[in-house]
């Protein structure tokens, strides 16, 4: 099944919004770069469909750059708390579908909130608590967030389980967790109910359960 490619619009090209624009342009989306620095702006004119030098806050120029017309707005500018609360508040207005925007704080993010768009973004909060997790138990390589407390977690096999079966690691019955898969090299192991897999070290099993869970069968392990 194909994805169908969208259009964006990300106004600020910092570090973090410039990363973004990039990678949607090479998923192969439709991308506009917003920025009010030409030197910047000119720096992503062959990596992006189209990029146009304007003040997010001038909500002429951003109707003028066609902004409402794209499927997904993302205001990434930084640390200018004013420009970014206003630029939302234009792309809004303007009547883009989805609207997402870049958060430097716990008030700037309650801010934004209050302007009812799609998602509020703590970019380095969020790296923070992914960077904390992966530090604290180096077993866990990734993770994923699903809400309400649930995560998928990658979770490396150590050298002690080499040779285990998983079904005898008991994950449901002993710390309510569901075991997805297991990725061996490039391979992926489906871990099917008396499937009769036995562990290597350094497998990647996928596993799903909820933050505590995961961490006692972490601990359990140590």
């Amino acid at each position: 099944m194909t994805t169908r490619n969208r259009s964006f619009v990300v106004i600020g090209l910092g570090t973090f919004g410039g990363t973004v624009a990039v990678e949607l342009a090479r998923f192969g989306n439709h991308v506009l770069g917003i920025d009010t620095d030409e030197a910047i702006a000119s720096r992503f004119a062959d990596e992006l469909s189209e990029v146009v030098i304007a003040d997010g806050r001038d909500e002429d120029a951003l109707r003028e750059a066609g902004v409402g017309s794209y499927d997904v707005a993302v205001v990434a500018i930084g640390e200018d708390l004013e420009s970014n609360v206003l630029c939302t508040m234009n792309v809004k207005m303007l009547g883009a579908p989805t609207v997402w925007a870049k958060a430097t704080s716990r008030t700037h993010h309650r801010i934004l909130a209050k302007l009812d768009i799609d998602r509020v973004i703590q970019a380095e909060h969020d790296i923070g608590l992914h960077v904390a997790q992966m530090l604290h138990n180096p077993l866990v390589r990734d993770y994923v967030s699903l809400g309400n407390g649930f995560h998928i977690v990658d979770f490396q096999v150590p050298e002690k389980l080499d040779g285990t079966d998983v079904q005898s690691l008991a994950l449901r019955e002993e710390f309510e967790l569901r075991c997805l898969g297991l990725m061996r090299g490039t391979a992926f192991h489906e871990c099917t109910a008396g499937c009769g897999l036995e562990l290597k070290t350094g497998d990647k099993l996928l596993l799903l359960g909820e933050r505590q869970n995961l961490r006692f069968f972490a601990d359990s392990l140590a």
